[in-house]
């Protein structure tokens, strides 16, 4: 199917998928005022967060109803954006029916945002679920046409977006080029550091017409990963932080309050830090949703292949590395209050749920380069340095049978085996695990280092963010997605080369993964298709996966 989101966001969509909301909610709507559109998240039972934001400082009211027409308003009430949360304005909306879908709008004078669409968690016997799994939106890529995709889905009752929803990056760096021929280059021009800086990103971000539908449709499960704050993050500092930027701290500090307040996400108490952004959602009787924190409060240092790869050049000094360097067992992913929280709500959902969902940032099947070196690059990308030297870098990887990435679970061995067994401690073997962050569609099965299965992990493409392969060319990057493939046990199927997102449709019997993919972000005339779908089934304890 067709679609362009200019005439979506003006007119409604095609009949039967959420036209009777589109048309009628934007038809008519246009509000110089509520600039970025409305949204809705952090879902309760009974509550759900309501968001806007107004070009200037102004009183506002908001009203919730049980109708898009707004005759039956069932909560309202009045409130103010100020400069000091940059005219941003959220409500948690309390008292609310259990699996309901609700209207909302906001309301400031004679000027009026357009409606939006949200939905509380369900209680009790439950059927069928279906959750669009998100990741990796940088704006200068292109547009957000996986969002509106997303959007124009009425079976979809709630989004997981598993992090970089906004990228630090400023004009002179990765995306720019695509940027300026699009006209979609980042806003402020320089990287992002002050507080300042992080509020006009998020605010640029929220302008796109898919990021405003998709908000609008339905309520959002948010969690960051790196790139919200700065590219591969750890405890005490970043990949993408320098010293000539400031304090680390500080930088954290800002790019966490923005978060709050650009994101449908509710407050913590006020004793409680913003970092330890873990969440556990129940969804009724059918299934549960944890979501991990895995950036700023448990994680250790990444290694760097630059300091060892050179060194690699015996067997012992390769099963040092291996044993005593990425092996390390004082190297943490997550804290210890993150692995007390997950234990706890594990153990109640083997209790009371069929399928237990986790939201995790980062890959954690184990992945490890295949010999390469027996391809060469095509002569018009040997020429390209850059190119020839991210090929190189997978032929040394290969040849050592090394992992692709660091800052992922492979960098975290010991780490991902205490996850692994405090989820057996839990009797939880049959984890769906919903991850982000590598710009690739995954199906893989999981297993621990004893060979127990633990489950599935889907992955997310980006929504614009390339892969890594792709820069290789379309015929060597579809030969390393095999070749990973067919090396490690634990992956069944890899893509790099398309965007899109992922569908998880639950009900008691099965789970059904749909890799939906867009065929252009360069423009806001796209295609979207199902690019591949496999089913989850549950035998005994363990998950098996077959495709479709």
């Amino acid at each position: 199917m067709t679609f362009s989101r200019r005439h979506f966001i003006k007119t409604g969509l095609a009949t039967g998928i959420a036209a009777p909301f589109f048309h009628q909610a934007f038809a008519n709507t246009s509000s110089a005022l509520f600039d970025c559109g409305v949204a809705s998240g952090d879902p309760t039972h009974d509550a759900v967060i309501l968001w806007t934001h107004t070009a200037r400082p102004v009183a506002l009211e908001w009203q919730v109803a049980e109708d898009l027409n707004f005759a039956r308003v069932v909560k309202q009430g009045r409130g103010n954006t100020v400069d000091a949360s940059d005219c941003t304005f959220k409500v948690d909306v309390t008292g609310l029916n259990p699996g309901s879908v609700y209207y909302y709008r906001f309301i400031a004078g004679k000027e009026q945002s357009e409606p939006g669409r949200t939905k509380t968690l369900p209680q009790g016997n439950l059927h069928s679920l279906s959750i669009a799994v998100a990741s990796c939106s940088n704006y200068p890529f292109g547009y957000f046409n996986a969002y509106h995709h997303i959007a124009a889905d009425a079976d979809i009752d709630y989004v997981v977006h598993l992090g970089d929803y906004i990228y630090e990056y400023g004009q002179d760096s990765w995306g720019d080029k695509e940027g300026q021929a699009l006209n979609r280059r980042h806003l402020p021009a320089h990287e992002i550091v002050s507080l300042a800086d992080y509020r006009m990103r998020h605010r640029q971000y929220k302008t796109d017409n898919g990021s405003r539908l998709m908000h609008a449709a339905h309520a959002l499960i948010p969690t960051w990963d790196d790139h919200e704050s700065a590219n591969n993050p750890y405890m005490d500092g970043a990949q993408n932080h320098q010293s000539n930027e400031g304090s680390w701290a500080a930088r954290r500090a800002a790019s966490i309050q923005a978060y709050y307040e650009w994101m449908p996400l509710r407050e913590p108490l006020q004793s409680a830090d913003k970092a330890n952004l873990w969440r556990h959602f129940n969804f009724g009787d059918l299934a549960t949703l944890t979501t991990l924190e895995t950036r700023h409060t448990g994680r250790s240092l990444q290694i760097d292949y630059a300091e060892h790869l050179k060194q690699l050049n015996t067997e012992q000094a390769l099963r040092h590395f291996i044993e005593t360097v990425l092996g390390d067992p004082s190297r943490t992913m997550i804290s210890v209050a993150m692995e007390q929280f997950l234990q706890a709500q594990l153990s109640a959902s083997v209790k009371q749920s069929k399928w237990r969902l986790i939201g995790n940032q980062i890959p954690i099947a184990r992945t490890h380069v295949p010999k390469v070196n027996d391809l060469t690059l095509p002569a018009e990308l040997a020429k390209n340095d850059a190119v020839a030297a991210h090929f190189a870098y997978f032929v040394a990887l290969g040849k050592l049978d090394l992992p692709i990435y660091l800052d992922t679970w492979d960098g975290y061995p010991v780490a991902r085996e205490k996850f692994y067994q405090l989820c057996q401690s839990a009797n939880a073997t049959d984890l769906i695990v919903l991850t982000g962050d590598s710009h690739a569609f995954w199906a893989n099965q999981l297993f621990a280092g004893d060979g127990d299965a633990m489950g599935v992990e889907l992955g997310t493409a980006g929504i614009t963010s390339p892969g890594d392969f792709e820069v290789l060319g379309t015929g060597l990057a579809t030969e390393l997605d095999k070749r990973v493939a067919n090396h490690n046990r634990e992956i069944i199927w890899t893509d790099c080369q398309h965007r899109g997102y992922v569908k998880v449709i639950l009900n008691s019997d099965s789970v059904k993964a749909q890799f939906i993919a867009v065929n252009t972000i360069s423009s806001e005339h796209y295609r979207a298709n199902l690019l591949r779908e496999y089913r989850i089934t549950k035998q005994g304890k363990s998950l098996s996966m077959t495709l479709v």
